[in-house]
């Protein structure tokens, strides 16, 4: 007797690369969601050396600094299984490129920079990488920079084209601070922090309901 699963559909994580040039979006969607990610913020405050004015000291300059890790892993098991003619060429190769190129300048770029050096033009200016989003649920979708990842590939096909992976990605979190106020970018960090005070009031309401209960004899 067959059995049907009715438990709640998870949302998929996901990395969008949006390149100016490419109206089409790069989406590498996370075929399993990571179950941990770490996220460290580092206040942007004018006060606290030595020397600062007092008055200084609650000053914000801007939102935090955030960085986020997390270990994802890939495997081309179900497209092999479906006969993906994609899969059966390249096993992983096209998403684990797509993730790589967000490091890379284009190689037009680069050529284009070459035979502009050669022909005396000395102030080249260099090239600026796609925007990055990451998503995470509907309440977190903010601009990254792609700082880093490391990637070991576990499985081969007979091509030795990897099959499975798992890979450690570096994000910093780009903020009203790092990007131009007309930028999709700039739209997409202020929606994520005025969501973030929202679920932040919400706590301030719940937090006042406690303490007066805590309060009743």
């Amino acid at each position: 007797m067959s059995t049907t699963y009715f438990g709640p559909r998870l949302i998929k994580g996901a990395l969008i690369s949006m390149n100016p040039v490419i109206p089409i979006p790069n989406v590498i969607l996370f075929q399993y969601n990571p179950d941990m990610l770490t996220r460290t913020l580092e206040a942007r405050s004018s006060g606290g050396g030595e020397n600062s004015d007092r008055t200084e000291a609650f000053r914000l300059t801007g939102p935090p600094k955030e960085t986020i890790k997390l270990k994802i892993e890939i495997d081309a098991a179900d497209q092999l299984e479906r006969g993906d003619p994609l899969a059966k060429l390249s096993g992983l190769g096209p998403a684990l490129a797509a993730l790589e190129l967000m490091l890379y300048p284009k190689s037009a770029t680069i050529i284009g920079n070459a035979i502009a050096a050669k022909i005396g033009i000395l102030e080249i200016i260099p090239p600026e990488a796609p925007l990055t989003v990451f998503v995470w649920g509907l309440q977190r979708v903010v601009p990254v920079r792609l700082t880093g990842f490391s990637i070991t590939e576990e499985a081969y096909d007979p091509l030795l084209n990897p099959i499975r992976a798992f890979l450690d990605l570096s994000l910093q979190v780009l903020t009203s601070n790092d990007l131009k106020d007309t930028s999709i970018g700039y739209s997409l960090y202020v929606a994520h922090q005025i969501a973030k005070e929202v679920l932040g009031t919400l706590n301030l309401a719940s937090g006042v309901g406690t303490i007066g209960a805590s309060l009743k004899f």
